[in-house]
């Protein structure tokens, strides 16, 4: 058996890990979002299967954002909310399918439904599922630190918003849970794959 049919084996016999993988409505960072998982996507695809799920509001931000057709032809598994619990990805949580939830970029409505435990929609469902199975829940909210920030539309135009006082404690609520970690930047979901599937990474040339 040469060495390339004993790679090919060790592939085919090495179970990929799964990670779901939550858009929100959320304009602001998320090109740069999508930018982040194409590359991790490429970067762990031997070992790690990345699972989409768009909320409704998701599904017309990325096409008003001229994204959505990016994402299909980078991502394979790919679903839009119907309702809470359809697809049902708190259950699929629930019952250890997935290694982690991300949901990056999570709008401030996302952030604060699952701060104070509300679950009506599919991600704040399945995020508030996920904690009580002991799963972690990884969160980049677009109104992180409070004060003045300058997004982008979709025509590249800059647009100056306000991030309330009250949004960004609710992503400090979020932080001082139990298993929820909160990313300032779409750079740093690179990090969190990077911790927990370091000894794992495909290296590419």
């Amino acid at each position: 058996m040469t060495v390339d049919m004993l790679e090919t084996k060790r592939k085919e016999t090495v179970k990929q890990k799964k990670v779901a993988w939550g858009i929100t409505g959320a304009g602001d960072r998320l090109a740069e979002t999508l930018d982040v998982m194409k590359q991790i996507e490429k970067e762990y695809r031997d070992k790690v299967e990345i699972y989409v799920y768009l909320s409704k509001a998701a599904e017309q931000v990325l096409k008003y954002y001229r994204l959505y057709d990016d994402l299909r032809a980078n991502f394979d598994r790919f679903w839009v909310e119907i309702n809470a619990n359809s697809p049902f990805l708190a259950g699929l949580l629930q019952t250890g399918k997935f290694e982690f939830l991300l949901i990056a970029p999570a709008t401030s409505n996302t952030v604060a439904k699952i701060a104070v435990g509300i679950s009506d929609t599919m991600l704040s469902n399945a995020a508030i599922m996920a904690l009580k199975a002991f799963v972690p829940v990884y969160l980049m909210p677009t109104d992180y630190k409070e004060g003045p920030i300058t997004t982008k539309l979709p025509d590249k135009k800059g647009l100056k918003l306000r991030i309330r006082k009250e949004d960004a404690e609710n992503a400090k609520k979020l932080a001082a849970m139990k298993d929820v970690f909160v990313l300032e930047k779409p750079e740093d979901i690179a990090q969190v794959f990077k911790m927990r599937f370091k000894w794992e990474a495909k290296i590419n040339p």
